[in-house]
């Protein structure tokens, strides 16, 4: 069997047994000393949409970070889509990258370039075919509500708009994982809940959404699986849960 074969089927049945992303007693420790998280052990499976709740330095972004390969984790291992991200070389790292949808709460779109082409941009870093371009993009800025915004500039959106931008570029190339960084921080409650209408018809269609947000809310509203963290640690962890404060 062929090396890149023995691999996938490695990485199948890593995902199979332990979940699309699994953290094995991660910690991080960073260069000052202060422990970000300490020993974490979690698992989402392949479909699942999962709140990461807590306070402000409770380990929520860097959890975020070490799922994008920002960071290395400092013991414990990381595993996303069956791949060990410490065994990730540096020139293999954009590549990994490309294949997640990520979406931030300050959109990060380039002011530059008009809606179609923020859109278009992701696809022309996996090197998609033009005509696959010229289908993909209008396909998806439709599913997000903006089938007639794609000549706009970025600053010509309101919020909520420009964050269906972020939301299209995420998805353009059909990531299994969504990682959603507090993705209606900078959004009024309308504008949020279109935002979250969007996330679960996303996670209906079949990808992972893992979201980090201080949305009590929407959180308590949806009733999808809530990890609440607090120093680096899980503290809980519960399907149709809810924002809860832990002492």
């Amino acid at each position: 069997m062929a090396r890149k074969e023995l691999i996938r089927k490695r990485q199948e049945k890593m995902i199979a047994e332990n979940g699309i992303i699994f953290l094995d007693h991660v910690s991080k420790t960073y260069s000052t000393g202060a422990p970000a998280l300490n020993g974490i052990t979690l698992s989402i499976r392949e479909g699942e949409f999962v709140f990461i709740v807590g306070d402000s330095g409770s380990g929520k972004s860097t959890t975020i970070k070490l799922l994008l390969r920002e960071l290395t984790a400092s013991d414990g291992s990381v595993y996303v889509m069956g791949k060990d991200l410490a065994k990730l070389k540096h020139r293999q790292v954009p590549k990994f990258r490309r294949s997640l949808g990520v979406v931030f709460q300050d959109f990060r779109l380039l002011n530059d370039r008009n809606v179609y082409e923020n859109v278009a941009f992701a696809q022309r870093i996996v090197e998609t075919p033009v005509g696959e371009i010229r289908r993909n993009v209008p396909a998806i800025l439709a599913t997000v509500g903006l089938a007639g915004k794609y000549k706009a500039k970025i600053k010509q959106l309101s919020g909520g708009e420009q964050q269906r931008v972020a939301l299209a570029r995420a998805l353009v190339n059909s990531p299994s994982i969504l990682l959603a960084d507090e993705p209606t921080g900078n959004l009024d409650p309308k504008n949020s809940w279109d935002i979250m209408q969007l996330l679960e018809e996303i996670n209906q269609s079949g990808t992972t959404v893992v979201m980090v947000t201080h949305n009590r809310e929407i959180v308590n509203a949806m009733r999808k699986r809530v990890i609440t963290m607090k120093r680096g640690i899980i503290v809980s962890d519960t399907e149709e849960g809810e924002y809860t404060d832990e002492d």
